[in-house]
């Protein structure tokens, strides 16, 4: 399934990029957070995308001021189905485990029923918790990281995997940064130089 090669709006700077980009947003506050969040999801709406927020942190009311400056009303885009919000560990870790393959599936699964309904395209956002580490599958994290990069070539989703630098050491970082090919830094998105590709991480640690 190709994309329209139509350059799109991320929502944090002027910058135009071709659907289909990973990104991951490493973050020392909430209010880093939450903005980024915010400005990424209003601007898919605003160009007809539809938009999924994996979080255990925002509710309508976190997010309602942010819409409503942008001319978006809360209620209406989650009626519509425009927009969804979900607790990270209702999505990430459904029946106590973590499975990648499910999780490849809800994103193609989302971007196809964005696609039908005459949509622009679609793009997720979610907050990866610390305690995926003491989940059953939680070891394959990164594998999935990485097969999400391969899936974008494909399903042009937007994703920006948002994770809290206060809960993940050095070790774990550094394998993030790895799995994603851009990241924002100081609000602009920029190629990541720690980025291997999903072909070349994926034989490296032996993943199928």
């Amino acid at each position: 399934m190709e994309n329209n090669n139509q350059k799109i709006s991320l929502g944090f700077t002027n910058q135009q990029f071709e659907p289909g980009v990973h990104i991951c947003q490493i973050f020392n506050d909430d209010d880093e957070r939450h903005g980024a969040l915010v400005n990424y999801i209003v601007s898919g709406l605003q160009t007809g995308e539809n938009a999924a927020c994996f979080s255990e942190k925002e509710t309508e009311t976190t997010l309602s001021e942010g819409f409503f400056k942008n001319g978006i009303t809360y209620k209406q885009v989650e009626k519509s189905g425009e927009f969804t919000l979900s607790k990270t560990a209702e999505v990430y870790f459904d029946g106590g485990t973590f499975d990648p393959e499910r999780m490849l599936n809800l994103l193609k699964e989302f971007y196809e029923n964005s696609i039908k309904e005459n949509r622009s395209g679609a793009r997720v956002i979610g907050e990866m918790l610390p305690e995926i580490v003491n989940i059953p599958g939680g070891s394959r994290l990164m594998e999935y990281e990485a097969k999400v990069s391969l899936l974008l070539r494909q399903y042009p989703i937007n994703a920006v995997c948002q994770y809290d630098a206060r809960l993940f050491d050095g070790s774990a970082i550094l394998d993030i940064l790895k799995v994603h090919p851009y990241m924002i830094v100081r609000g602009s998105v920029v190629h990541n130089p720690f980025f291997m590709q999903p072909e070349e991480y994926l034989a490296k640690n032996n993943c199928k």
